[in-house]
């Protein structure tokens, strides 16, 4: 036996497709026997399996449990919850340090795909790859695994809440606080720790639903954010909380209705790690404002710009024993008391600790941050063979001209204007950018020199 993906799912970080056109069950099952392949391989049988709440999950479970079974691992089914749940059954049982979680985060509801851990940490890049290659040529290992359903969602709750170590309840029962799941697997979660705290919780979406009839449950895109605004503003509370599809992403909303930008939130958190962890480095994504790493050195930290994606900031963190991390998307690291990986729902009860400790509203801590003039991430599509050789094209262009520029990822070019961005997105046909300054003039100037290297490469924003 063999199988071929469809060369468009497998991912930089991932794997994802449409569901009945792009993936479906035969891939999930030949994701199984790869995937237990390269476990068995490495020595290791068990493999921990999660699902999100979509209509297609279910179905996408039934087939990757058996291709693991049939290449002889032993498979925990540990069931709907969102995919920091596997990543903690990873770090936690003692006998599992690899898995796959079905989801499809914040893609639209056709959509779907798996997220894998392998050996404790992130599997991504060529790894993904090779997975396509034990498939196409149906090197499998043969076997007879096990399969059982555990429970592991009230000892993540429990971890959960460890978070609040030394947090005195009555401070914790002063705040008013909205939590919008946007229907997606975190939902079931954040009940049972709301049930748990005090204080007054106003919850949204929290049934799931793979149709997600409140809103797309992306909170990086300011329209999803709605419901949670209008409730902040109705219940008079101190903040709201917003999560992705998975429950790795947080969106956070300020009492004025403001939402934190990415890096606006990780730098609240490098405030409160700092405080506790004289030193600590934190790293960001290329995407990350200026201003984030300024504060940090000014906080006495130790900033760290990285890749894009939650895979490279994982990695960069154990390589360089970062204590935080995140992306201006939404992901937050903890590796201070927590495990280092990107965990919405620890990240939203570190929030509320992070308030507690520091002695300041989320509201107070926004209006302290420093006031940039920068744009969102700018998305255009460009033809998936076509978009790496354009970051090619503008990097050398500004290498001849001697542009300060700093090329991790993409091209981060630096003036006495502010900065600017342009890199290929690694899941979808797409370039991405941004734009930094001081002053709106200084923002136009930044674009403006962003427009002519992508119309030298033929490319229209």
């Amino acid at each position: 036996m063999s199988h071929r993906f469809h060369p468009s799912v497998l991912r930089e970080y991932d794997i994802r497709g449409v569901v009945g056109k792009t993936l479906g069950a035969e891939d999930a099952y030949a994701l199984g026997r790869s995937f237990a392949t390269r476990v068995l391989h490495a020595g290791r049988r068990s493999v921990a399996v999660g699902r999100d709440g979509r209509l297609s999950s279910p179905m996408l479970e039934d087939a990757l449990v058996a291709g693991l079974c049939a290449s002889g691992a032993d498979v925990l089914r540990i069931g709907l919850g969102p995919t920091p749940m596997l990543y903690y059954a990873c770090a936690s049982l003692p006998q599992v340090q690899d898995g796959i979680q079905i989801t499809g985060s914040h893609n639209p509801p056709d959509q779907n795909g798996f997220k894998m851990v392998f050996h404790g940490g992130p599997f991504f890049g060529p790894d993904v790859l090779d997975l396509g290659r034990l498939a196409a040529q149906g090197d499998w290992a043969l076997g007879e695994g096990t399969a059982k359903s555990v429970n592991i969602m009230d000892a993540y709750v429990e971890r959960l809440l460890a978070g609040l170590q030394g947090i005195a309840p009555d401070a914790i029962g002063k705040l008013a606080i909205a939590w919008d799941a946007g229907n997606g697997a975190a939902g079931p979660v954040i009940e049972q720790l709301c049930a748990r705290f005090p204080g007054r919780h106003v919850l949204l979406h929290t049934h799931v639903d793979g149709t997600f009839p409140g809103h797309h449950p992306d909170p990086s895109v300011d329209v999803n954010l709605a419901d949670l605004r209008e409730a902040v503003a109705r219940e008079r509370l101190d903040f709201g909380l917003a999560f992705d599809g998975d429950g790795d992403r947080l969106g956070v909303v300020d009492a004025r209705g403001r939402a934190l930008a990415g890096d606006a939130l990780i730098m609240l958190f490098a405030e409160d790690v700092l405080k506790m962890q004289a030193g600590a480095t934190v790293i960001a994504d290329i995407k990350a404002s200026s201003a984030l790493f300024e504060r940090v050195r000014m906080l006495g930290g130790v900033p760290l710009l990285w890749k894009s994606g939650h895979s490279h900031i994982k990695s960069k963190m154990k390589e360089t024993g970062a204590l935080l991390g995140g992306e201006v998307t939404g992901h937050v690291f903890h590796a201070d008391e927590y495990y280092g990986f990107d965990d919405a729902l620890y990240a939203a009860v570190r929030l509320i600790a992070a308030t507690i400790r520091l002695g300041e509203t989320v509201t107070a801590l926004h209006d302290a941050m420093p006031v940039m003039v920068n744009t969102p991430e700018l998305r255009f599509p460009v033809d998936e063979a076509r978009k790496f050789a354009v970051i090619e094209e503008v990097r050398a262009r500004l290498a001849d001209q001697g542009a300060d520029v700093l090329a991790i990822d993409g091209v981060r070019v630096t003036t006495p204007e502010g900065w600017w961005l342009l890199r290929a997105s690694n899941t979808e046909a797409m370039l991405t950018a941004r734009a930094e300054s001081a002053s709106e003039q200084g923002l136009e100037l930044l674009l403006a020199a962003l427009d002519a290297q992508l119309a030298a490469s033929g490319i229209r924003r």
